[in-house]
């Protein structure tokens, strides 16, 4: 068993000159996470398995040019908005604002240079008292950044329990009204490496939100009777081939669904992955309404992993804890609104664990 603590090591330069470092915790029980400045990307994420034997869960790419020039979201913070806005616009307080589009007509995870693409400022923090390794992360952005109002001062921080936890920890204040959506957007595969199609997956959620041709979302409808039901746990390869309009339309699923209401704490379960050949299982707890799960449709195989590897169709999935794609344009949805004097503050959970079978 290793003792807990932090690391930290040079990863390269981005173009700009900016040095880019890599930062390892590790809660000394096996569980061990890195990440970089550049996105606040998790480049790994290493989890045990029932024999004990460790291997990253999370896809990652070779190099820091790949991260920088090439990374389709692998291991990002998404920020301003996580998920779509339709149009690449919407209305606040009576003004309209415009933002640069990077998915068809709509702008996604917070546009071409969203938080994704930005180098963060690390502060690695000391080990808490119950053992538990932590690490901050901070970004300042500018009034105007992608189209979006208000300056943005955020923090995320990680941290690794004792507990085999990973805990994200959202803060966000502004001094101009505007709208935002933080979450993170790891492609997970319990297996180390393979397909995902064997994962089973469970989703305690009642309804989900059909979309249209853009993915955008056309409100909610009942999971019974669907492919999008996954009230007890399903294996992802059962469903996803079948001819439903709404799994042809986006390839697989890329679907955000509405969580059950929070518990006395504030949170509530988001998902259950398991992958019973390897046994290990993954929880999710959140305080925030809506789960996208995307199946990685849009991997063709045009990138290698960090393993050398071909990434394609199917080889991670996407858990991603957030608002409802689209809520500065669909009143139905929980408002996304930060005004000046608020904070915005949200916390995920991933527990880490061993499948039944």
């Amino acid at each position: 068993m290793s003792v807990a603590g932090i690391t930290r090591r040079d990863y390269g330069v981005l173009a700009d000159g900016q040095r880019v470092e890599e930062f390892t915790l590790d809660n000394g029980h096996g569980l061990s996470l890195s990440t970089i400045n550049l996105g606040g990307i998790v480049t790994s994420l290493r989890v045990p398995d029932r024999q004990g034997h460790s291997a990253s869960v999370v896809l990652g790419l070779p190099t820091l040019e790949d991260y920088e020039t090439r990374n389709p979201n692998f291991g990002i913070i998404v920020g301003r908005y996580g998920n779509r806005i339709a149009g690449g616009r919407f209305s606040l307080d009576g003004q309209q604002f415009f933002l640069p589009t990077n998915n068809g007509p709509n702008t996604l995870h917070g546009g071409p240079i969203g938080f994704g693409k930005r180098w963060w400022d690390v502060q690695a923090l000391l080990p808490g008292p119950d053992g538990s390794v932590s690490l901050e992360l901070r970004l300042d952005s500018a009034d105007g950044d992608q189209g979006f109002p208000g300056r943005l001062q955020a923090r995320v921080r990680y941290t690794l329990t004792v507990r085999q936890e990973w805990r994200i920890d959202y803060h966000a204040v502004c001094d101009r009204s505007t709208v935002v959506n933080l979450t993170h957007h790891d492609y997970f595969n319990l297996a180390g490496g393979g397909s995902i199609l064997d994962h089973r997956l469970t989703i305690p959620a009642e309804r989900y939100c059909p979309v249209d041709a853009g993915l955008i979302p056309l409100g909610t409808e009942a999971v019974a009777g669907t492919p999008f039901d996954f009230r007890t746990a399903t294996a992802i390869s059962q469903r996803i081939r079948q001819p439903h309009p709404q799994l042809l339309r986006a390839r697989g699923y890329d679907h955000n669904w509405e969580l059950a209401s929070p518990l006395a704490n504030g949170m509530r379960q988001a998902a259950l992955l398991e992958h019973p050949a390897s046994g290990r299982s993954l929880e999710i707890h959140t305080d925030q309404p809506g789960l996208q799960f995307y199946s990685g449709n849009f991997l063709d195989g045009s990138l290698a992993g960090s393993a050398g590897l071909a990434i394609r169709q199917g080889d991670g999935l996407c858990l991603e804890t957030q608002h409802f794609p689209d809520a500065p344009n669909q009143s139905a949805f929980a408002s996304t609104v930060l005004r000046p004097g608020e904070t915005y503050a949200s916390t995920t959970v991933h527990r880490f664990g061993l499948c039944a079978d």
